[in-house]
C-alpha cells in the first residue's frame, strides 16, 4: 500500500488538496532540470507508486499514463542549461519548484516537497526521501522522470553523437569521453563540464 502518512496529517485537519512536488535532473551534464507538482485524488490509489528510480522504464511509463489521467492538477516546470549556468543549479531548482506549485490549476491546501536542503518562498513541508514516503510525491517523481527521459530521447535525435538516449545527460564515462572528443552541444551545462572541457 502506498504511504499516505504525510497526506493524512493534512486530511485529518479537513484540508482537501495536497500537492506533492519532486525534481529530476539536478546532476546531469546536459539537459534541463525539471520539477513536477501535482494534486492526486487520495482514494482509489494507483498501485506501485514509489521512488521513480526504483521502477523499470516500462513500469514508470505505465504509471505515468495512469497518474496523468487521474491527477486533479499537474504542472511541469523546467529550466534549460543556459539558465542553469546563469543562476546555478540550486537556484534553478528553487525556481522550478516555486513555479510548478504556483502554476497548479487547483490551489493546494498543503504542499509536500521531496528533500530538505532547499527553502522556497512558498509554504511547504519538506520530506526527506519523500518519493518513498509520500504517495503524492512519488507520483510527482514518476511524472518528472518520465517527462525528462522522453525529452532527452528527443535530444538524442538532434544530437546523436552523445548517446543521450542511454544516459539521459548524466556524467557517464562514455558521455564525458565524447565531450572531450568533440566538445559540447547546445544542451550541455557549461558550468558542469568546466573541470574537463574549456572553450
Amino acid at each position: 500500500m502506498s504511504n499516505l502518512e504525510y497526506e493524512q496529517k493534512y486530511l485529518s485537519k479537513g484540508l482537501r488538496y495536497i500537492a506533492g512536488a519532486d525534481e529530476v535532473g539536478r546532476g546531469p551534464l546536459a539537459g534541463p532540470v525539471v520539477v513536477c507538482a501535482l494534486i492526486m485524488p487520495l482514494e482509489g490509489l494507483i498501485e506501485g507508486v514509489t521512488d521513480s528510480k526504483k521502477l523499470t522504464e516500462k513500469k514508470r511509463n505505465a504509471l505515468f499514463d495512469q497518474i496523468k489521467e487521474k491527477a486533479i492538477a499537474c504542472e511541469i516546470y523546467q529550466l534549460e542549461p543556459e539558465e542553469i549556468d546563469k543562476i546555478n543549479i540550486l537556484e534553478a531548482v528553487k525556481v522550478c519548484f516555486t513555479n510548478a506549485v504556483k502554476n497548479l490549476k487547483v490551489k493546494p491546501d498543503a504542499v509536500l516537497i521531496d528533500g530538505n536542503n532547499i527553502k522556497l518562498p512558498i509554504d511547504a513541508e519538506y520530506v526527506v526521501k519523500g518519493d518513498l514516503k509520500s504517495y503524492t510525491i512519488g507520483c510527482a517523481s514518476i511524472v518528472a522522470k518520465v517527462y525528462r527521459d522522453r525529452l532527452m530521447e528527443e535530444y538524442a535525435k538532434v544530437y546523436p553523437d552523445y548517446g543521450f538516449e542511454k544516459h539521459k545527460g548524466y556524467g557517464t564515462k562514455t558521455h564525458i569521453d565524447k565531450i572531450k572528443e568533440i566538445g559540447p552541444c547546445k544542451i550541455h551545462r557549461r558550468t558542469f563540464i568546466k573541470n574537463f572541457w574549456a572553450e
